[in-house]
């Protein structure tokens, strides 16, 4: 006689679902680990694709944003939180199972889906990507990230503020602490103002558009947009804010390349730079590293209103060719070349106003670029000092006696901003006077003490642009 129980009838096997959604979503966060790129570049062909093949609405491309980048901005607190709920370290775990899991994170701690949702949706994912083995760890996983909210996720792996603030504000405010260090350095003051900045850094920036004066107005992107998906600049004249959502590349002027989307602190940079005070002429303009284009565009419109012409110089060839793309049409004389600003063609002491938006570290961009904060090291500081000091040397040098430079970078660190312009006009040869940046942003608070200014996410709604105004005197 068999007293062994029956065996169970085996489960049917039942295809995984696919949903187009987080399938786009995992294939976005795998290009940006694998590929190095950029979230904003990946995810536009994506959408579009899958709006054209018919598995999209708008609303599925919100959602796609969304997972996209709220993993991406919370990265570092999501794997902390992982990390304390897997039995191995995370460097162990396949990235592509490290995505899915951070994706079901995301769902679970940062948005309004139900748990049971986001865990099951996770782990159909898991199945369609990664298959059905890696999906039950997926499963083990994400239930147990169920047990607790974010709040109380963070009270029990982020060290208390009063024992290392830094550690704190790095896992509550998914920041790299180096780069909470450096935040809380340039900005300097107690706790209250770095969270206020580390929370600003996470929200969603606005879309902001710039009309390019003599070619478009804001009149006409106001009225094109309407006036429940558009609203005036807070501080430029040329600004225009889209409401979330809204589609810049279906207004007429933006399609024409008459008016473009353009960071307010962007344009107050090349604005600041327009309105000093020249004496002598005013007839020649550089862009000393005008790509993509943005502040060319705009610097030419405003050098065509004054009948000055405007050398757009970039060194990468396929960025100088955005340039030229940006400038089309201009109505002001100019010319763009593909050059290395620190081995310029061009002569000494021939313009009257140069730009030099240096590369950098790109922490001021972080609302727009999220993953950059993960992806940079903090030897990538020191990394792009020779190459600022060496273009805004030869910034000095191309413009008059008289004339005005602007150093600009979309960084706050003290090492990419006043340091270099310090070091460069203590450098023997270069005759160069600090001009207080402050009076050419009319109406923009909080500015600090001068003469350069820094914007900041959560004090000017801007990216953390850096300018500082200098005027050749020998």
């Amino acid at each position: 006689m068999n007293d062994r129980p029956a065996r169970r009838p085996a489960k049917p096997y039942r295809r995984p679902k696919k949903d187009p959604v987080r399938i786009l979503a995992f294939e976005a966060l795998r290009a940006v680990d694998e590929r190095d790129a950029y979230a904003n570049l990946v995810l536009p062909p994506l959408l579009r694709k899958a709006r054209e093949k018919g598995d999209f609405d708008a609303r599925d491309a919100a959602l796609a944003t969304e997972l996209v980048y709220g993993t991406l901005r919370r990265q570092g607190t999501y794997d902390t939180i992982i990390a304390s709920c897997v039995d191995r370290p995370l460097r162990e775990v396949d990235p592509p199972v490290l995505d899915v899991l951070s994706l079901g994170a995301h769902q679970l701690l940062g948005t309004r889906i139900p748990p049971h949702a986001a865990v099951s949706a996770s782990v159909e994912l898991a199945r369609v990507v990664l298959g059905d083995g890696r999906a039950k760890f997926v499963n083990a996983v994400l239930r147990k990230i169920t047990a607790h909210d974010l709040e109380e996720w963070l009270e029990k792996v982020a060290p208390p503020y009063e024992d290392d603030p830094e550690e704190h504000l790095a896992v509550v405010h998914a920041h790299p602490r180096w780069v909470v260090s450096a935040l809380w350095d340039a900005l300097g003051g107690g706790r209250a103002g770095i969270e206020d900045l580390l929370e600003a850094d996470n929200e969603r920036p606005e879309v902001t558009l710039v009309a390019r004066p003599g070619r478009s107005t804001t009149d006409e992107l106001l009225a094109a947009a309407g006036e429940e998906s558009a609203l005036p600049g807070r501080w430029s004249p040329y600004a225009v804010r889209l409401a979330e959502g809204g589609e810049p590349g279906a207004l007429e002027a933006v399609a024409e390349g008459r008016a473009g989307v353009q960071d307010e602190g962007s344009q107050l940079v090349a604005l600041a730079l327009a309105s000093v005070p020249l004496e002598g002429p005013d007839a020649r303009w550089l862009d000393g590293c005008a790509g993509p284009g943005g502040k060319a565009a705009l610097l030419g419109a405003l050098a065509a209103e004054r009948g000055a012409a405007l050398l757009a110089s970039e060194k990468q060839p396929h960025r100088a060719r955005l340039v030229g793309r940006a400038l089309a049409g201009n109505p002001g004389p100019y010319q763009v070349i593909a050059a290395d600003g620190t081995r310029p063609p061009w002569r000494e002491g021939v313009f009257d106003r140069v730009l030099v938006d240096v590369p950098c570290t790109g922490l001021g961009a972080l609302r727009r670029r999220p993953e950059a904060r993960w992806r940079r090291r903090p030897e990538d500081v020191a990394g792009f000092a020779p190459l600022q000091r060496d273009l805004l040397r030869e910034a000095l040098r191309a413009v008059r006696v008289g004339g005005v430079v602007g150093y600009a970078t979309c960084s706050p660190h003290p090492a990419e901003t006043k340091a270099v312009v310090d070091d460069v006009l203590k450098r023997e040869g270069v005759g160069a006077e600090w001009i207080d940046a402050r009076p050419y942003m009319q109406g923009v608070p909080a500015l600090g003490e001068g003469p350069d200014v820094q914007l900041w996410p959560h004090l000017h709604g801007t990216d953390a642009m850096y300018l500082a105004l200098l005027r050749r005197t020998a």
